[in-house]
């Protein structure tokens, strides 16, 4: 890859829809979410905004066994992995299979209602679990609002 992941176009468009989305279902912007000054800038600076955020961002598509399409730095940092291995994995391998029963059935009440406040153990690549409070999953979408996956985004987080 010779860019940087917010570089690149599918990235930019991804993060376009990760934050209309979030607006839309909870009817304001992540950034006042976080306590942070709306940006008005060009898209491509607002991609690299959210991927440098102190706060974890990751979405997933709408494959049958959904596969991470974005992770900003403090999500890769979390899980220990590089923009290229996070976007090749299944968004299940980051609960153990244990916590797979809480977090289906969290998917799928966000999946009903648009979006849910969640918390839950998560595991890193290396093994690491970490408990996240305070989380919020919501659906992407298009503007035709069609469904293009799902999201999440949390700051409280700590290692067990």
């Amino acid at each position: 890859m010779n860019s940087l992941p917010w570089q690149q176009e599918k990235v930019i468009q991804r993060t376009q829809l990760i934050l209309s989305s979030f607006q839309h279902w909870l009817g304001h912007s992540l950034w006042k979410e976080k306590g942070l000054p709306e940006i008005q800038t060009s898209p491509q600076d607002i991609a690299q905004q959210l991927f440098e955020v102190p706060f974890a961002v990751a979405s997933h598509g709408t494959e049958i066994d959904p596969i991470f399409n974005y992770g900003n730095q403090k999500a890769l940092e979390i899980w220990e992995l590089t923009w290229e291995e996070f976007t090749q994995i299944p968004s299940r391998k980051t609960a153990e299979l244990v916590e797979q029963a809480e977090r289906d059935h969290l998917l799928a009440e966000t999946t009903k209602k648009g979006f849910c406040y969640f918390s839950g153990i998560r595991i890193t690549s290396t093994g690491k679990r970490f408990k996240i409070n305070n989380g919020i999953v919501w659906n992407v979408i298009n503007e035709q609002q069609n469904y293009q996956g799902q999201a999440a985004v949390y700051s409280d987080f700590y290692f067990l």
